[in-house]
C-alpha cells in the first residue's frame, strides 16, 4: 500500500490533473480539515466531484498559505487555457483575501449554505436552552415530602408545571430548526410556546432563513428579506444578541448562488473527500505523518479519477459471469 501510494503521487501532477481538468465546470469548493498535527487543504471540482489539486502543511493555515495554495492551482489553470468562475467555501475567514488577490473581483465567492444553517441552527437552540434555564429559575425551592397545606400544594402544581414546560422545551426542541412541520408538530410548538412569544418569534425567524434561499427568488430579493429580518431582529432584545450570526456578513455570501443556477449552494463536494479521510483515519492506524498522509490522499485520488473504469470492469466480469457455459467437443 506504501508503494501505490507513491506511485499515485507522482501522478498526480501530470496524468492525473489531465484526465480531471478535461471535464472541467468552473465552479470549485475549497476547504481544510485538521488532523491532529496537520492540515489538509483540497480544492473539489464542484459539479464532478473530482479532487483537483491538495497540500498537507504541519501548522494551522495562514491566508499566505492559503494564497500560495489558490497561486498554484491557477497555474495550472492557466497552462490549460481554463478559469475559475465561482468559488464555494465553509464561513472560515482564512479564504476572502486570497480569493480575491489571486482569482480577483470577477469570480464569486459563494460562503456554503449548510454551515450558514448550522451557526443559525445552533444560536436558535441556545436560545431555546436559555429560556429553559429562566424556567427553571421560576421554580420555587421546597422541602422534600408530599406537600402540607394549601400554599404547599399550589407551590408543587406550579413547580410540576414549570417542570412539565422545560422537558417539553427539551424533548421537542428540534421543532424550533426544522425545516418542514406537520400539522401535529405545529400543534405540540404552539402549545408548547404558549405564554412565550419570545419562543414563537424564534420558530418564525427560522422560518425566514429558510424563506431566503428560496430558488426561485433572485439575490437582490433576497437581500430585502435579510434586510426585514434583521430590522425585525433589532426589536427583540433579548434575541438580538443571541440571533447575532443573523448580521454576519457571511449571510449575504451564502446568498451568491441565487443569480447563478450552476453555482451550487453547498461545499459538500470537498466535505465528501473530507469524511472519507476521516472514514480512513478510523481503519488505517498508520496513516498519521505527512508523507503518508499525502500518499494516501493520492491514492484516494487515482481511485476517485479511475472509478468510472472499474465500474465496467465490474459490470462486464459480472455479464460474463451470468452468460450460460458453452458445451466442449
Amino acid at each position: 500500500m506504501r508503494l501505490r501510494g507513491k506511485k499515485a503521487e507522482s501522478t498526480i501532477e501530470a496524468d492525473y490533473l489531465r484526465r480531471a481538468l478535461s471535464d472541467f465546470s468552473g465552479y470549485i469548493a475549497a476547504d481544510e480539515l485538521y488532523d491532529g498535527p496537520f492540515c489538509v487543504l483540497s480544492i473539489v471540482d464542484n459539479h464532478a466531484f473530482h479532487r483537483l489539486t491538495y497540500a498537507v502543511l504541519d501548522h494551522d493555515p495562514t491566508c499566505e498559505d492559503i494564497r500560495r495554495f489558490f497561486q498554484r492551482f491557477k497555474h495550472h489553470l492557466d497552462a490549460r487555457g481554463l478559469a475559475v468562475v465561482g468559488i464555494t467555501t465553509d464561513g472560515s475567514p482564512l479564504y476572502p483575501e486570497p480569493i480575491l488577490q489571486v482569482f480577483g473581483a470577477e469570480v464569486d465567492h459563494q460562503v456554503c449554505e449548510f454551515h450558514v444553517f448550522q451557526e443559525i441552527t445552533k444560536a436558535i437552540l441556545k436560545a431555546v436552552a436559555r429560556s429553559r434555564k429562566h424556567l427553571k429559575a421560576r421554580k420555587t425551592k421546597r422541602g422534600r415530602g408530599r406537600p402540607s397545606g394549601k400554599k404547599a400544594r399550589a407551590v408543587a402544581r406550579k413547580n410540576k408545571r414549570l417542570q412539565q414546560k422545560i422537558k417539553d422545551l427539551f424533548d421537542h426542541r428540534h421543532l424550533f430548526v426544522k425545516r418542514t412541520l406537520t400539522d401535529k408538530e405545529k400543534r405540540i410548538l404552539q402549545r408548547m410556546t404558549r405564554g412565550f412569544p419570545s419562543l414563537r418569534a424564534l420558530r418564525s425567524i427560522m422560518d425566514q432563513v429558510y424563506r431566503l434561499f428560496d430558488r426561485r427568488c433572485r439575490t437582490e430579493t433576497a437581500l430585502g428579506k435579510l434586510g426585514r429580518l434583521r430590522a425585525r431582529v433589532r426589536r427583540f432584545r433579548s434575541l438580538r444578541e443571541t440571533l447575532s450570526k443573523l448580521f454576519s456578513p457571511n449571510l449575504e455570501k451564502a446568498l451568491t448562488f441565487l443569480d447563478d443556477r450552476l453555482l451550487p449552494a453547498t461545499s459538500n463536494a470537498v466535505e465528501r473527500g473530507n469524511r472519507r479521510h476521516r472514514k480512513m483515519q478510523k481503519s488505517i492506524y498508520r496513516v498519521r505523518t505527512q508523507d503518508h498522509i499525502r500518499q494516501r490522499i493520492a491514492l484516494d485520488m487515482y481511485r476517485d479519477i479511475n472509478l468510472d473504469e472499474a465500474k465496467q470492469t465490474i459490470i462486464s466480469l459480472q455479464l460474463e459471469r451470468g452468460r450460460p457455459k458453452r458445451k466442449v467437443g
